[in-house]
């Protein structure tokens, strides 16, 4: 029980830091960089937030794997025979595996911009006419996918919700009994 309490808590931690982290920087740190005053001066703020962010997202990441792993585990059983379990179980190991896609994809840009120095920059993700064309083309991504993040792993926080009140002892009698 003890190994199942601290499966869920990292999971629920990390899940939580990955999800909050990143929508976060997403509202906040890309727009108030764009207040940093000079062009120049957004592109190092935008860099320096999620060049620090990284370390601890990269931490977060692997609490939430841990944590599932450990859940997996710990639940292998209803996850078999429990109707439901095993799809829902199915879709969050899906989620998952796209949220760590395009979070490794986000970095790989991140290191084109940060990498770049102090780009000129109207925001954290809008090049200023100025950047270089490739910088400028990975900050145009960076726009888009970062809601992306924060939209997959929202939808792990509603899944991972759902999959709580699938091990309620009413849930699991009524998920075994018609098997």
């Amino acid at each position: 029980m003890a190994r199942n309490t601290l499966s869920r808590s990292l999971h629920d931690l990390g899940l939580s830091a990955w999800f909050g982290g990143t929508l976060a920087n997403a509202v906040a740190l890309n727009a108030a960089a764009g207040e940093a005053g000079s062009a120049s001066d957004t592109g190092r703020v935008a860099n320096a937030g999620w060049d620090r962010w990284t370390p601890v997202n990269a931490a977060a990441i692997g609490a939430h794997l841990i944590g599932s792993v450990g859940q997996l585990r710990a639940n292998r059983q209803r996850v078999a025979n429990q109707e439901g379990v095993g799809g829902m179980s199915a879709l969050k190991t899906a989620l998952t595996a796209a949220a760590l896609g395009v979070t490794a994809y986000s970095r790989a840009l991140g290191r084109v911009v940060s990498d770049a120095g102090a780009t000129p920059s109207r925001s954290g993700t809008k090049p200023s006419k100025r950047a270089r064309a490739e910088v400028a083309a990975a900050q145009a991504k960076l726009d888009q996918l970062q809601w992306v993040i924060p939209a997959l792993t929202g939808a792990l926080v509603v899944i991972s919700s759902y999959a709580g009140e699938q091990q309620r002892p009413s849930e699991v009698a009524r998920g075994i009994a018609p098997r």
